[in-house]
């Protein structure tokens, strides 16, 4: 059960799958607050600030793409599950493209659902607790200054209040881009394969397509480098996997 009454926001215009993921995270003590569509998940996103959303792609009013992305925008550490009965790889990737974690397709097992909320979930409580600890520790030595790594290129990482800098001015990082650039900040010179990135990084069981772990790549050397097609930061080792060059 949940340590504490997390709140799931689950978004889909067909009432029947509603109703069974609904009874599924319930069942495994989630508090669930439903929409049937996307503006109405916006709505209750903004009221009820869950941990989690799961949203359907195909929504009346505002499809889950745009809602994705504006829930992305509001709340960088959200984690946004999509289902969707699109499966090609153009679908997909524009899902991650948005700011989706985890990309499902219809028909789907409503306990593997589970499972995934309850490895995310698990995952956002252990770096909220690991925050929180840094914070009392910072306390009790009479300082509130941040954990933070050494500058390298102009950029600069903020561990505790998650924060990256470059040359001075913050980019905004989504909770798993900060999560990718941190690792591989801290390893740097170290080429890591999309598996291990996927084990390290999203540090839940994913099962889906790694080719997930080049989207969120793709987003990031976007907001850090100056040119993405050639980036000076993030570099690809064809057939291997990426690096991080100090």
């Amino acid at each position: 059960m949940p340590e504490r009454n997390e709140k799931i926001l689950l978004a889909d215009d067909e009432h029947d799958i509603l109703m069974l993921v609904n009874f599924h995270l319930q069942r495994a003590g989630y508090q669930v607050i439903l929409a049937e569509n996307g503006r109405e998940a916006l709505e209750k996103a903004e009221q009820e600030k869950p941990i989690l959303a799961i949203l359907d792609r195909m929504m009346p009013e505002m499809d889950g793409v745009e809602v994705c992305r504006r829930l992305r925008e509001v709340n960088p550490g959200i984690y946004i599950i999509m289902l969707t009965a699109l499966a090609t790889d153009e679908h997909r990737f524009g899902g991650f493209e948005a700011g989706a974690d985890d990309y499902i397709v219809k028909p789907f097992n409503a306990k593997e659902l589970t499972m995934k909320v309850k490895a995310m979930v698990r995952h956002a409580n252990e770096k909220q607790a690991a925050l929180a600890q840094a914070g009392v520790a910072a306390f009790s030595e009479g300082t509130l200054l941040a954990k933070t790594v050494p500058v390298s290129n102009g950029l600069m990482v903020n561990q505790d209040r998650r924060q990256v800098l470059k040359n001075g001015a913050e980019i905004e990082l989504t909770k798993l881009e900060f999560d990718l650039l941190q690792f591989l900040y801290e390893n740097p010179n170290l080429v890591f394969s999309r598996d291990r990135l996927l084990e390290q990084v999203w540090n839940y069981d994913y099962f889906g397509d790694e080719r997930v772990v080049d989207v969120h790549m793709a987003r990031l050397r976007k907001k850090l480098e100056e040119d993405p097609a050639h980036p000076r930061y993030i570099q690809t080792i064809r057939g291997v996997g990426y690096k991080y060059t100090p």
